[in-house]
């Protein structure tokens, strides 16, 4: 029944989401959020909640074009439902930009498997996770992932070795120019530093560890298949397997070095872990076992709302 709405592409289903997405940002307003409803702050909610929407669909883009999934929508659910369970992650608007960015620059990378503007694709998808670590810094470790492109996906031109790095340096360039025209000095407009922080306390609450203890139980196990099965892809299709794969490992060390452990750090680790869940959802063969799976992933966030 659950499996068979989301099994296709259908309009209903970005309904759906949308409104489990409603849903987290008002559970966040209730549960963290003491202010009195303005314009300025329905405006600024407004602000996030479409950044927020939009990345959804932008992941959703992703996963079509590049035929990470077959033709369903069990990647928006599940990130939906990842925004749900740490409602902490719809909070931060420094972090939702940033994972926007990341991934308009995921896209430009996996896009590179057709070969085509191969320069072109480099350059934007540096130049998107330069702008995310404006946002936050420990973006710029996506910058991993385009360097794994290259040795995956390119002939491995020494051009295309410095064009992203010319992505980064074009951002720079661009920021310290800002910095100069409105703060009269080089460095002011970098409003983030690279500060690294290994205190996990505040995770020490019943919702985060449900939480926490639900992402990487379904995450690890779903891995495991996910990464068995690359090798049944077709050939022209694994790097970008890969990609999602390599996505997963840098979101969880931007966790581990986030100076600022409040939950919204784990924005970064849901598109990639959607994509690898939702390869898992799609081999189970046991229609039974694909039902509890999928209504366990939807029932625990809504069980974190009441504690």
């Amino acid at each position: 029944m659950i499996t068979s709405i989301f099994s296709k592409s259908k309009p209903i289903n970005f309904i759906i989401v949308f409104f489990i997405t409603l849903l987290a940002f008002t559970v966040t307003y209730f549960k963290l959020i003491n202010e009195p409803i303005t314009i300025d702050f329905v405006l600024k909610q407004v602000v996030l909640f479409s950044i927020c929407y939009i990345s959804i669909l932008v992941l959703n883009f992703i996963v079509s074009k590049n035929k990470l999934t077959k033709n369903n929508n069990y990647e928006i659910l599940l990130y939906s439902l990842f925004l749900l369970a740490i409602v902490q992650t719809t909070t931060n608007i420094n972090m939702l930009f940033a994972n926007f960015f990341v991934l308009l620059g995921l896209r430009r990378v996996l896009s590179i498997r057709s070969q085509k503007n191969v320069k072109k694709k480099l350059f934007d998808a540096a130049f998107w996770i330069a702008i995310a670590s404006l946002f936050y810094f420990w973006a710029i470790l996506f910058f991993i992932v385009i360097i794994v492109s290259l040795i995956l996906y390119t002939d491995n031109k020494l051009n295309h070795w410095i064009i992203p790095f010319s992505g980064v340096l074009t951002v720079f360039l661009i920021t310290v120019c800002v910095s100069i025209i409105r703060y009269d000095d080089f460095f002011s407009a970098f409003n983030t530093l690279p500060k690294v922080s290994y205190d996990f306390s505040s995770y020490n609450s019943t919702a985060f560890i449900i939480a926490i203890t639900m992402l990487f139980s379904f995450g690890i196990w779903s891995t495991i298949f996910f990464i068995k099965t690359i090798k049944q892809k077709k050939k022209a299709f694994r790097p970008s397997f890969n990609v999602v794969l390599i996505a997963m490992l840098v979101a969880f060390i931007v966790v581990i070095f986030a100076p600022e452990k409040d939950g919204s750090e784990f924005l970064f680790m849901f598109a990639p872990l959607a994509i690898i869940i939702t390869n898992y959802i799609e081999v189970i063969q046991e229609k039974w076992f694909k039902e509890v799976f999928l209504l366990l992933l939807i029932l625990v966030p809504f069980v974190i709302l009441v504690l």
